[in-house]
């Protein structure tokens, strides 16, 4: 058993499946889910567990390099668009139609985690990052510096 960190034995293997560029769905309730698509169902009743609780959860289980919402959830679910862009300020967030983010993780999702949140337009694409990327800017950058300072 795990001492501490996400329980649920599906979305552990997820996590940790996920490569650079891999996008997790957290889903809200009402997000269509394709029928061949991989899908971890946390939800228990309306409301349980919520988007926040889950995203909460998965955030420090997994590096994140950008993430993907509805463009409704900014008329639809302001607070919860609130909270989102709190959690995900160190990110970009792209935001499209519905039709459009739909399909798009239709095409892109490794897999799906259900929450039982119940508001509309709450569903967030996390895309996997990788922990080395800011070390290996700065390495090229350096080394790029020193190509220059040897060429003058």
């Amino acid at each position: 058993m795990r001492p501490s960190g996400i329980l649920h034995p599906g979305l552990v293997e997820l996590l940790a499946r996920a490569g650079h560029g891999d996008v997790i769905v957290l889903a809200d309730a009402g997000l269509k889910i394709p029928r061949h698509a991989l899908r971890i169902d946390l939800a228990l009743v309306a409301g349980v567990p919520s988007m926040i609780e889950v995203l909460d959860a998965v955030l420090p289980e997994v590096v994140t390099e950008s993430a993907i919402v509805a463009d409704e959830m900014s008329s639809w679910n302001p607070d919860l668009e609130r909270e989102v862009a709190d959690r995900l300020s160190s990110f970009d967030i792209r935001r499209l139609p519905h039709a459009d983010f739909a399909a798009e993780l239709e095409r892109t999702a490794l897999g799906y985690v259900s929450t039982g949140e119940c508001t509309a337009y709450a569903s967030i694409g996390l895309v996997a990052g990788v922990s080395y990327y800011a070390q290996a800017v700065a390495r090229f950058h350096e080394a790029r510096q020193r190509a220059g300072e040897r060429s003058r």
